[in-house]
């Protein structure tokens, strides 16, 4: 609103001065309906000033430009149109539709002013000199004056249009390219702090379980404790066993570049098969790359499944139109919809609500981890909730996650100073 405002001012000031010139100069026109014209524009900015609204809609800035090209075209008509030196202003309201609105909204003014504007030209008010002398000029240059408006029209929109929209583009690729560098950047600190965790909690998980052995020995005959000291254990073993599979992530092994897809969501689901809830998996694919970022991420996934799942968690793969679907559903209360369109991000206000899974205080990086790796390998998510549970759908073109299982495995490291041939799976 601020900047049709803006504008506006500009025009009537331009306006105004034209006529105190023209005036002044000896030409003649209807200088009451002329001074009315503009005054009818100005009118209409302090009208916009004293509205409520700062921002004002597309089709409100098109009725806004569609008045003044009105405007202006009426100013044409009352001042000799073809043989007005200002008649080029006329692509003013066009060229700024172009480049603020719509294609339709710019189409629509575009039209607007050819048709006033070959209304204004040739049945326009002639001028005169204060002595009665009618300023015109030849009908061969007042119709090169009409094509030079119409051609200005459609090249100016075109033109402006065009620049915008490659400007939007690129302004677009930059803001996507820092979102993700920040992605990566804080998925970098927090492998820094998942590195040192995984260093430090051994020791500590070591202590706890021993204590709970202990504590398990000394209170044999409280077995109404039992359930909950083996319940300790067993989560003891799970850090454990989520520690020894990080440290194993980062190993380079040749014979497992690639896995039959089957096998890659097993490895996903781990711990979490026994967890609760049932996993069910069904996959039917070509063999697909072994990353073990990509495991850590669907692993990350299906735990947050798991979690929330009232007794089922399904984890499907199938290949649709050369991309490779897996989707991971629950039968559990859904994610809040307040929630979903920040899933993905590190530190969300919640990942579901402390009703829906009692004694649970997550931060939700688990989601944000999984999420970053998974577009590293080129995949795209999709959280959603669908009746009933939640689900989330990992979409990959088959080119950037299918394997050649018959590929050579490269060279094998030097052993006894002897270089070994390449590998080939049979």
């Amino acid at each position: 609103m601020r900047t049709l405002v803006i504008l506006r001012w500009a025009a009537v000031a331009g306006q105004l001065a034209a006529v105190i010139v023209a005036w002044s100069i000896g030409v003649r026109f209807a200088i009451w309906p002329v001074l009315m014209l503009i005054t009818a524009s100005a009118l209409m900015n302090t009208w916009m000033l004293a509205g409520p609204w700062a921002r004002v809609s597309h089709d409100r800035a098109a009725a806004q430009l569609g008045f003044d090209m009105m405007q202006i075209a009426m100013l044409l008509w009352l001042t000799g149109g073809p043989s007005n030196p200002f008649a080029l202003l006329v692509l003013a309201p066009v060229t700024i539709a172009a480049t603020a609105l719509p294609r339709r909204q710019t189409l629509a003014i575009g039209g607007a002013t050819m048709v006033l504007v070959s209304l204004a030209f040739w049945s326009a008010a002639p001028l005169r000199l204060a002595d009665g002398t009618i300023l015109t000029i030849p009908p061969l240059l007042a119709l090169g004056h009409w094509f030079a408006v119409m051609i200005g029209v459609v090249f100016f929109a075109t033109y402006s249009h065009r620049v915008v929209a490659e400007l939007t583009v690129t302004s677009n690729a930059l803001f996507s390219t820092q979102m993700a560098l920040a992605r990566e950047q804080r998925l970098q600190h927090l492998g820094g702090v998942v590195a040192a965790t995984a260093h430090e909690l051994g020791t500590p998980l070591a202590t706890i379980k021993l204590i709970a052995g202990e504590l398990a020995d000394e209170m044999s005959d409280r077995p109404d404790l039992d359930g909950d000291l083996a319940e300790l254990r067993r989560e003891v073993d799970r850090c454990g066993t989520i520690l020894r599979a990080m440290g194993q992530a980062g190993k380079d092994d040749l014979l497992l570049h690639s896995a039959p897809l089957s096998v890659m969501l097993e490895q996903a689901v781990g711990v979490h098969a026994n967890r609760g809830p049932e996993v069910v998996i069904t996959a039917r694919g070509p063999d697909v790359r072994r990353d073990p970022g990509v495991i850590h991420a669907l692993r990350n996934l299906v735990q947050n499944a798991v979690d929330f799942a009232a007794s089922r968690v399904t984890v499907s793969a199938v290949v649709i139109a050369d991309n490779l679907v897996v989707t991971i559903g629950d039968d559990g209360p859904g994610y809040p919809p307040t929630v979903l369109a920040r899933l993905g991000d590190p530190y969300p206000t919640s990942r579901r609500s402390s009703g829906q899974r009692p004694g649970y205080d997550g931060m939700g990086l688990g989601l944000f981890i999984a999420k970053t790796l998974l577009e590293r390998s080129g995949a795209s998510l999709t959280f959603a909730n669908g009746g009933p549970g939640a689900t989330v759908t990992v979409i990959w073109p088959l080119k950037a996650i299918a394997a050649d299982s018959r590929r050579a495995l490269g060279i094998n490291p030097r052993q006894g100073g002897l270089d070994m041939e390449p590998l080939t799976k049979s």
